[in-house]
């Protein structure tokens, strides 16, 4: 059940609670990515400490390793993962993606070779459902298709068609007690598109609906307007989530247009190579400048990296390979994003939210360097 608290007067910025099997969910926010069932770097102890409300686990990905068996008999995901807070799945149609290499698009369903061993895989609305139903996630996705933002008209026009028929599949299909469900609207940045699947999506009266097709190559003003074509036809009284975003920044300004939920490898996926978020941008932290630096990453930060570490030691573990490095800089990052999405909630109860978006926006200086969060994604699933 999702409960809108006050929407910003300034913009279209919400407040709202989410409640689900497994606690309540406070938004706009951020839900760190374990695909494989860990955000990596990072133990659920960690995780809590920095106030991680939500994770995020992959349908496709916890069928191949460890396997539906293995789960089951633990109990089901949270307790494999020995992790009490909600969880939320991918249908696995975001693979249908980024392994477009190796998998071939049915009428029924997507046939998959591993990417494993090459070994066949079949995954349809059914099969996506089934396997959720197992995971016992809080939150089911439905099995969408997602083409690539180029794609031709046609190309749109069909992964839309399929995306309302598996929708309505999924819908039918038995779920874990207390498992919500969301519906995927796409259509690319074609506005009527959007606006047909939509509509068609919310008539299927979902628990709550994603913005899917967006940060999939495209330019940053395109995925801007995927959204602000797709959230006036959503309802207001369900969460809307946008499906693998994005930056700082992007989060800001879509929380601006009316989004709620956000999911983004980015902060673990970048502190791998060294790279550090903060309030007014990303910076390398392997580079000779920050040799004798004994400052924190970030002055004012209140993640366990900033109050026990400097810059100069963490570059020194990055360069020597150690893994504490890469440890802490992922702490660093998921923090500042879990930060940043209190703040936004702080500025939203004040009246304040306009202002804050601002000032943000202003001080933030992105990076060209950083992968988008699709991007990114591709290469970690």
């Amino acid at each position: 059940m999702f409960e809108l608290l006050k929407t910003d007067a300034g913009t279209k910025a919400r407040l709202g609670r989410l409640t689900t099997a497994h606690g309540v969910v406070d938004t706009p926010v951020y839900m760190p990515v374990g695909t494989q069932g860990s955000v990596k770097a990072l133990d659920p102890r960690e995780l809590e400490e920095m106030g991680t409300q939500i994770i995020l686990g992959n349908t496709y990905h916890l069928n191949i390793r460890p396997g539906l068996d293995i789960i089951r008999a633990a109990g089901g995901l949270h307790r494999f993962i020995n992790w009490d807070k909600p969880i939320l799945t991918d249908s696995g149609g975001f693979q249908v993606f980024s392994l477009a290499k190796i998998r071939k698009i049915k009428a029924h369903g997507v046939e998959f070779r591993s990417h494993l061993d090459g070994s066949p895989l079949f995954l349809g609305p059914k099969e996506a459902m089934e396997i959720q139903r197992v995971l016992g996630s809080d939150i089911a996705m439905t099995f969408d298709e997602c083409p690539p933002h180029d794609a031709p008209a046609r190309e749109q026009r069909h992964a839309v068609e399929r995306t309302l028929r598996w929708a309505r599949e999924c819908r039918e299909q038995p779920r874990a007690d207390g498992q919500m469900i969301f519906g995927i609207v796409q259509g690319g940045s074609d506005a009527a598109l959007r606006e047909e699947c939509a509509k068609a999506i919310v008539a299927l009266d979902f628990d709550g609906y994603a913005i899917g097709g967006v940060s999939v190559g495209e330019p940053e003003p395109e995925m801007m307007r995927a959204v602000e074509l797709t959230e006036p036809f959503l309802p207001a009284n369900r969460a809307r989530y946008a499906m693998g975003l994005g930056t700082p920044a992007q989060m800001v300004e879509l929380i601006a247009r009316g989004v709620d939920m956000f999911d983004c490898v980015l902060p673990t996926r970048v502190a791998r190579n060294g790279t550090a978020f903060t309030r007014k941008g990303q910076f390398g932290l392997k580079g000779g400048a920050y040799k004798a630096d004994f400052r924190p990453i970030e002055e004012d930060c209140g993640c366990f990296a900033c109050r026990h570490f400097t810059r100069a030691y963490l570059r020194h573990l990055l360069n020597v390979n150690e893994i504490l490095g890469l440890r802490m800089l992922s702490v660093h990052n998921s923090h500042m994003f879990l930060k940043l999405m209190s703040d936004v909630r702080s500025a939203i109860v004040a009246g304040s939210f306009a202002e804050f978006r601002r000032e943000f926006i202003a001080g933030y200086v992105p990076s060209r360097r950083v992968l988008s969060a699709r991007a990114a994604a591709a290469l970690e699933r």
